[in-house]
């Protein structure tokens, strides 16, 4: 599996797993729960929550579900509403999603998206749960460059570890200024719906041809070579959702595929990045 480091040294893999809408069917959850771990088996240690899905419900299915490995060897990702991310309801947001996921700590807490309570609140509040040792590390999601340039003036903005947005190869967006600024900054960059799940922009790029002869020049899926070139700078972690287990193993080797330069010109000549900022997509 290959590797992100993040600015305090620990080594994630570039593909981890997602749970939007995981833990909403009690039909699925056997079926949930049995894939999150076939993921783990397979390197993908990292996975992504937030309170928000299901209302708790995809961190209790979490929580089950990642029971009987070594809680040292995984990497636990949750989020927290705009509406509890100040001195209020952070610390309890927090302690409510460590019971739903029984663990005593998460490795990285986000900031869902921006709400009404002044950003300075929120990263003193996140910085006060690192500090407390209830997480290893803190991020915000939803971010675009501006709002990283407004958090790089408050305090303790060098402890930003990471930063999730929307990306896949039919939205660029965040190619022109934000993923440079990361790098620079050394903050990682998380990916979700990098398989184009959801939204007008998911129309036509299964079915897109140079995808499909790419994928087949490698012997894989639309979806796989999709995963291989979000990953493709080594800045940044996929985190797709499957709720199988053929499709989450799919996931992990997708992270074998190396995609040749001639093959990456296609693509950028096929789905072209943006020349000028843009806002950032959500769905």
């Amino acid at each position: 599996m290959k590797k992100v480091i993040l600015k305090s040294g620990i080594s994630l893999p570039a593909i981890g797993q997602g749970t939007w809408k995981i833990g909403d069917r009690p039909d699925k959850r056997v079926q949930e729960i049995a894939a999150l771990r076939t993921g783990i088996e397979h390197g993908m240690t990292l996975i992504d929550t937030a309170e928000m899905y299901g209302s708790g419900r995809s961190e209790s299915l979490m929580g089950e579900a990642i029971a009987p490995f070594e809680r040292e060897g995984l990497f636990i990702v949750s989020k927290v509403l705009p509406e509890n991310a100040g001195r209020k309801s952070m610390r309890r947001s927090c302690e409510e999603s460590l019971k739903r996921l029984k663990t005593d700590y998460l490795d990285l807490y986000l900031y869902h998206w921006r709400g009404s309570i002044p950003l300075a609140e929120t990263v003193e509040c996140l910085q006060k749960l690192k500090d407390s040792g209830l997480i290893r590390e803190w991020g915000v999601s939803n971010f675009d460059t501006a709002d990283m340039r407004e958090l790089e003036a408050l305090a303790y903005s060098g402890n930003c570890t990471a930063v999730q947005d929307l990306y896949h190869i039919g939205s660029r967006g965040t190619e022109f200024s934000l993923k440079p600024y990361l790098r620079d900054k050394g903050i990682a960059f998380m990916a979700y719906c990098p398989l184009a799940v959801n939204g007008k922009l998911r129309q036509g790029i299964t079915e897109n041809a140079v995808l499909k002869e790419i994928a087949a020049a490698h012997s894989a899926t639309v979806q796989q070579i999709m995963l291989a070139w979000s990953i493709r700078d080594g800045n940044t972690i996929a985190i797709p959702k499957s709720a199988s287990e053929k499709h989450t193993i799919e996931n992990a080797r997708a992270a074998e595929i190396e995609l040749t330069e001639v093959e990456l010109r296609v693509l950028d000549k096929e789905f072209p990045a943006p020349d000028r900022e843009v806002p950032l997509d959500v769905e």
